[in-house]
């Protein structure tokens, strides 16, 4: 689904992404992991059009989508979560989620019936009618979640969306991540700081470092390799 080869990505004589390659097969989990400052959140910007590589290739399902602008990305079927949600605060849950697929051309009648699915299945259905505003942190990244997945896509990119949610939260969202392959037909690339959530959803792993690959594999594979040990917990 997903194939980004030698991507490189500077900020001043800062190299932010230092030659990434890696795959995502169509219906799969990849884990990112690193460090603060290792790459993961600009790997996935440059991924969804809101930066621009400077050098190196992406490609969605056999097509070209180095140069794409977010718009671009969206309509060719790529969705995107933030580590701080990012939901219109004004508008209500029902209209946060029809509101995404105006670009996509869906007619009223669907747009209402995919909200009222996605709703369900984040458990804020009851709360419909509410202004963004008045959910909690835990409550917005499900609603973000949900307005991704109204649109169907191909591809979607989660950065840390465990993050700051509760626990019982939490759990509902691991449990539709899980699933979310399966039943929608969709790709994940999870970010994530909470390795247990990683290990247990991820099909494949890579690990990033300054920049660049140093590990990739299954859980098992990650969690042994001397290179993220040392990255993680620093040379004896």
């Amino acid at each position: 689904m997903l194939k980004v080869e030698n991507l490189r990505k500077a900020f001043g004589g800062l190299q932010a992404l230092k030659g990434v390659s890696f795959e995502v097969p169509d219906r799969a989990i990849l884990g990112v992991i690193g460090m603060n400052g290792s790459g993961k959140t600009t790997l996935l910007n440059c991924i969804n059009g809101l930066y621009q590589a400077d050098d190196g290739h992406i490609g969605l399902a056999g097509r070209d989508a180095t140069r794409q602008t977010p718009m671009q990305a969206a309509l060719r079927g790529i969705g995107r979560t933030f580590q701080v949600p990012r939901v219109f605060p004004r508008l209500t849950l029902d209209e946060n989620l029809e509101i995404a697929l105006i670009p996509h051309g869906v007619a009223a009648g669907v747009a209402r019936q995919r909200a009222d699915y996605w709703l369900e299945k984040v458990l804020l259905k009851r709360l419909r009618a509410n202004h963004a505003s008045e959910l909690s942190g835990g409550q917005q990244k499900l609603l973000e979640l949900a307005r991704i997945m109204v649109t169907g896509p191909r591809l979607i990119l989660l950065d840390e969306p465990f993050a700051g949610v509760n626990p019982e939260l939490a759990l509902l969202m691991i449990d539709i991540i899980r699933k979310i392959p399966a039943e929608d037909g969709c790709s994940i690339m999870l970010v994530s700081h909470d390795l247990t959530s990683i290990y247990q959803l991820s099909d494949h792993i890579i690990v990033l470092n300054e920049g660049a690959v140093i590990s990739e594999g299954d859980a098992q594979h990650v969690r042994n390799d001397p290179l993220v040990v040392e990255a993680y917990l620093g040379a004896d």
